[in-house]
């Protein structure tokens, strides 16, 4: 899993965090309903935005929902995912842009991407993916070619960028791409009107993808020898940071304009959430008051008290159904960070990083700034988005 934008499960609370993961469980579906299997190694949090955003519009969201089968992920459980043109968007935005990131990982010779054969196969799935997006991208009216064109773009730029090159000339192509993607999402929902501010907040998106990216990959860059925005033009931290503020205000006021059915989960992520990844990518703190502004963990109630004993299980898996999945868990961070079924008694389990304080890590709502969100002039006000200032 990649992606800026990593919710803390405490903070959305349960609606919230059964909404998301419906629409990271809709795409992963979408990817391996359209494209196959190998496609769903593309799922990402970033790409569920336009699924997000979608329902968010949508006068009736119910109808962009479907009852998907057990799968090991969840523990064999059933649950109610997103399915429809907004999944069906962000399988395709997320193929071409993973493409992108393929080739320039190959660019670079990363890992094993430097050997020739597995350089060669890499540039043959991209191009599959390449096409694969298109396919699905036409079904539902959306043109990649916005998205091929700025990828080929950026290499160009890339190439003549060099000291004192703005910094902003170098991200212009994600903008572009992310910009149209957002849009797209408006023309889906049926709320034409609303293009032009989400375009301006898909633009802000991008630029911010591409700076947090750039800052968080410096010292590795620098290690390897490959190429960085940042170092490439000279952009001192400090300015990046600027930028990447900046682009996470513009947001909160491009969705201002956005009219929205329910936009409780797209504001929660956009507005929210992004400081947060601002916080985490410069290494700096957005709370000092623990996972949670009321329970602090492991008190009853908060994030890190242990789930009260149900009435025992009838129903325990057999040794060989237990182990597959156990498996199945043990692939994802389930088993570490998250809350799930025991793979044998079906009891529910949290992991041990569960109860760690997420305040460390940035990873938690900045009261303040939720208190000045939520005032009678805030962002917020008149929104119900959980938050509890």
């Amino acid at each position: 899993m990649f992606g800026m934008v990593r919710p803390c499960r405490h903070r959305l609370g349960e609606k919230l965090t059964a909404q998301w993961m419906a629409h990271l469980c809709g795409l992963c579906l979408a990817l391996r309903g359209d494209h196959g299997q190998l496609a769903r190694i593309v799922t990402n949090y970033d790409g569920l935005l336009i699924s997000v955003l979608t329902e968010a519009q949508s006068a009736r969201p119910g109808d962009g929902r479907r009852t998907a089968g057990p799968c090991p992920l969840r523990g064999m459980r059933t649950a109610s995912v997103a399915h429809g043109e907004g999944a069906r968007l962000a399988a395709a935005v997320s193929l071409v842009l993973a493409s992108a990131k393929v080739r320039d990982h190959v660019a670079d010779g990363d890992g094993l991407l430097a050997r020739r054969p597995v350089a060669l196969a890499a540039r043959r799935v991209a191009a599959g993916w390449d096409r694969a997006g298109a396919r699905t991208g036409a079904d539902i009216g959306f043109d990649t070619a916005v998205l091929v064109d700025a990828v080929d773009r950026q290499t160009g730029i890339e190439t003549l960028a060099g000291p004192g090159t703005p910094i902003l000339t170098v991200t212009e192509p994600t903008e572009t791409a992310t910009a149209a993607a957002f849009a797209h999402t408006a023309v889906l929902a049926g709320r034409p009107h609303n293009a032009v501010p989400l375009a301006e907040a898909g633009r802000l998106f991008g630029r911010l993808a591409h700076l947090l990216d750039a800052v968080e990959d410096k010292d590795a860059d620098a290690a390897s020898g490959a190429w960085n925005p940042l170092a490439a033009t000279g952009t001192p931290l400090e300015e990046a940071r600027r930028l990447a503020d900046d682009a996470v205000h513009g947001i909160r006021l491009a969705l201002r304009e956005v009219e929205f059915a329910d936009g409780g989960l797209a504001h929660r992520l956009l507005v929210h959430e992004l400081p947060n990844s601002v916080n985490r990518a410069f290494g700096t703190v957005s709370c000092a008051h623990g996972s949670h502004p009321y329970a602090p963990p492991g008190a009853p109630g908060g994030p890190g008290a242990p789930i009260p004993p149900g009435p025992p299980r009838r129903d325990r898996r057999g040794l060989l159904a237990g182990c597959a999945v156990w498996l199945g868990l043990a692939c994802t961070c389930q088993l570490c960070c998250g809350t799930y079924d025991d793979p044998w008694s079906r009891e529910p389990k949290q992991g041990p990083c569960t109860n760690c304080d997420c305040s460390g890590c940035g990873d938690c709502c900045n009261c303040c700034e939720c208190c000045n969100c939520c005032g009678e002039d805030g962002c917020c006000s008149g929104c119900d988005c959980g938050c509890d200032c």
